[in-house]
């Protein structure tokens, strides 16, 4: 799996691809700043690309703008951001053409190897991974999240996890109920959204941000 790597930091940008290289990845660029992202990416056609959002030599959001840009050459080209803060507006640009794997996570609350490595083969496998954090803040910013005063806390909790990408069964996995129970609030959550309900995993999280981030 061939990946491109946008990070400004010289030791992470280093650590990222010692680790992706002894998981079998092959990163075949790694660049440091934003005007470098567009071109490697257009270039190498990578299956994922894992890039920090805040690049030299402005330091605001080269990065995502640069992977959107590259997207837009190449339909459904997986991203996953790493981010030290929660960017709603990113969040949004990234949900926005519901096409292709992506992933939003936070640099320090990645707690291992294997949690990063499963969202880069998540995200390239087309899935979505966001961290939690981002999702709570996308709910709790949410300009229209009237309709969310109607769900019960265990439909929110159950919505959380829909939108970090989890399946009914990881679902029910983590909240000790049944794959039944979880498909029953998932219905209730789509209800009350005014969605109508999806068995694609993927598609029903992209629709579930996307209303939540307005």
């Amino acid at each position: 799996m061939r990946v491109v790597i946008a990070e400004d930091l010289a030791l992470l940008r280093d650590g990222l691809t010692r680790i992706l290289d002894a998981y079998g990845f092959k990163v075949v660029e790694a660049v440091a700043d934003g005007p470098s992202v567009l071109p490697a990416l257009t270039r190498h056609r990578p299956d994922v690309a894992v890039l920090d959002v805040r690049l030299p030599p402005t330091f605001t959001d080269e990065g995502l703008q640069a992977a959107l840009a590259a997207r837009a050459q190449i339909p459904g080209l997986p991203i996953l951001v790493l981010s030290q803060h929660v960017e709603q507006l990113y969040a949004r640009e990234l949900l926005a053409d519901k096409a292709g794997g992506v992933g939003y996570l936070l640099k320090d609350r990645v707690s291992n190897v294997a949690q990063f490595i499963d969202a880069v083969q998540r995200v390239a496998g087309g899935g979505m991974v966001m961290d939690p954090e981002v999702v709570s803040q996308l709910l709790a910013r949410n300009s229209g999240a009237e309709r969310l005063l109607d769900l019960t806390a265990r439909e929110r909790e159950v919505l959380g996890l829909m939108a970090e990408g989890r399946s009914n069964a990881a679902i029910a996995g983590r909240l000790f109920v049944t794959e039944k129970a979880v498909s029953k609030h998932i219905n209730n959550i789509f209800s009350k959204l005014g969605m109508p309900p999806s068995e694609d995993d993927n598609r029903r999280v992209l629709a579930v941000l996307a209303y939540l981030n307005g």
